[in-house]
């Protein structure tokens, strides 16, 4: 029986299977996550073996961290929050958080330079992926942070949130062109002392 013309061959069934199957966990050596991490590899094991008792299939999709970060945060609404981090996390854009994803963005959060963790708080504050900051996708990330932190009447997050973002959009776009890129951002945040401090306090080694 002769195939309609229409009808699509083996091969495109194959593939649209092949888009819409969940990504798979694909375990990394171990002497590869030493060296692309600045962790040990006993630190590593230690956290793999938290890692694969939390999520036994290898991967933590956005949900599952939804409801980690509920946890952390009972008094107020984290979701907004944890789906941009969420996003942060994912290294690869591939919607799920995999073992190898998590060690190389708490790398940069606990053993980065300075420099580097201003990158990745660039990445987060960057919704859209294009390189700068916008003074609407500042203010969708305070907003959220307003949201987590339990603030009990919208009127009242949305009223602080505005303040918050003019007072930090002025700060951070140093020439006034209504966007910040990375490098304004990073020169901003290093001319302030908070910021700094509040970066190296996150350094395990210290």
């Amino acid at each position: 029986m002769a195939t309609p013309p229409d009808s699509p061959g083996i091969e495109e069934v194959v593939f649209e299977v092949e888009q819409f199957r969940p990504p798979k966990h694909i375990p990394v050596p171990l002497e590869d996550l030493c060296r692309q991490t600045k962790f040990t590899r006993q630190e590593i094991r230690v956290m793999y073996r938290g890692f694969k008792q939390e999520c036994p299939g290898g991967l933590v999709h956005e949900d599952a961290f939804k409801d980690i970060y509920a946890k952390f945060f009972p008094h107020g609404n984290s979701n907004m929050y944890a789906h941009y981090v969420f996003k942060a996390f994912d290294v690869n854009c591939s919607g799920a958080i995999s073992f190898k994803d998590l060690l190389l963005t708490l790398s940069t959060l606990l053993r980065g330079s300075t420099y580097e963790k201003l990158r990745w708080a660039f990445k987060l504050y960057d919704i859209n992926g294009d390189g700068c900051i916008t003074r609407s996708e500042l203010g969708e990330i305070v907003v959220a942070i307003h949201e987590l932190m339990g603030k009990k009447h919208q009127h009242d997050v949305d009223r602080k949130a505005r303040t918050h973002v003019d007072t930090v959009f002025r700060k951070l776009d140093i020439n006034q062109d209504g966007v910040i890129t990375l490098e304004e951002f990073i020169e901003s945040c290093l001319k302030d002392d908070v910021i700094v401090r509040s970066l190296q306090m996150f350094d395990s080694r210290v």
